[in-house]
């Protein structure tokens, strides 16, 4: 039987009770619902193939390779095998490996001139202790911004690249590593609940558009401080076996980096993005 509980008033909902892959089009839309409420879901107590992770996740929308070529699964592109391989064959720890996704609070996909809807995980290995994600909500960001500061941004785009103002690309293939910023507004009205949120990662954003540059990294300071409102945060413990989707439309989310080494944290990870309309 299907229950699901949300887990702060804000952001984060645990689904259980429920196979993913055999649930019918009712289930999936109760699902999609409370994603949609709580910005991010938690369904419990999975036992997944590659295929049926896939499949479970091409529900939500289109699924787009990462960037991240190195680390895609040797045995699905489509899939990021997030943990793996963390110790060089000299026995160091690599920490673009170990740390992904812990050096601060960010969204996926704003490098791209279409961001990414969604990103889920699927718990592979997890660590006894520590390794848990963080999320919180752009809603509230947006919300707690003083007046002035909504106003000066309003209408203001940010111009987004992979490695951002410090150039982090070591994950990036060569090629890969010089694309073109990509722009987004900086006050983004989410096109299927028409909240608005503040859109904005300080570590892939290179400027606000049409500032000079010491008023550009100034709006950037001020943004970063008022984007993660400990109110509408969501830590998510992980159990093996749990899928987590994050709406990137509406939610940061960083990992807490701070688990055992010597342990694995493994994940099987997809970027989603919207259907493509048919013509």
């Amino acid at each position: 039987m299907l229950e699901i509980r949300r887990m702060t008033p804000q952001v984060g909902a645990i689904a259980e009770g429920v196979d993913v892959r055999t649930m019918n089009e009712e289930t999936f839309d109760t699902l999609y619902r409370a994603w949609l409420d709580c910005n991010v879901l938690v369904v419990r107590g999975q036992n997944l193939e590659l295929n049926e992770f896939l499949a479970y996740s091409r529900r939500f929308g289109r699924i787009d390779p990462h960037p991240s070529k190195s680390t895609r699964h040797p045995d699905c592109p489509e899939i990021t095998l997030l943990g793996a391989n963390k110790f060089d064959a000299d026995g160091k720890l690599n920490m673009a490996i170990y740390a992904r996704g812990a050096s601060g609070w960010h969204t996926d996909g704003a490098y791209d001139p279409v961001p990414f809807k969604a990103t889920q995980l699927y718990g592979v290995a997890i660590p006894s202790r520590g390794g848990n994600t963080l999320f919180a909500s752009m809603y509230a960001a947006y919300d707690a911004l003083p007046e002035a500061l909504k106003q000066r941004i309003a209408g203001r785009m940010g111009a987004y690249v992979y490695g951002g103002r410090r150039r982090a690309t070591e994950l990036l293939n060569p090629e890969d590593r010089n694309k073109q910023p990509a722009f987004h507004p900086l006050v983004r009205t989410h096109p299927e609940t028409g909240r608005k949120a503040l859109y904005f990662d300080p570590g892939k954003i290179l400027r606000v558009e049409g500032l000079a540059e010491e008023e550009s990294n100034a709006i950037i300071d001020d943004l970063t401080r008022y984007m993660v409102q400990p109110a509408s945060e969501y830590h998510h413990q992980w159990k093996k076996g749990d899928i987590v989707i994050w709406d990137n439309r509406c939610s940061y989310h960083k990992a807490a980096g701070d688990y055992p080494p010597e342990e694995d944290r493994i994940h099987w990870r997809v970027s989603i993005k919207e259907q493509a309309a048919a013509h």
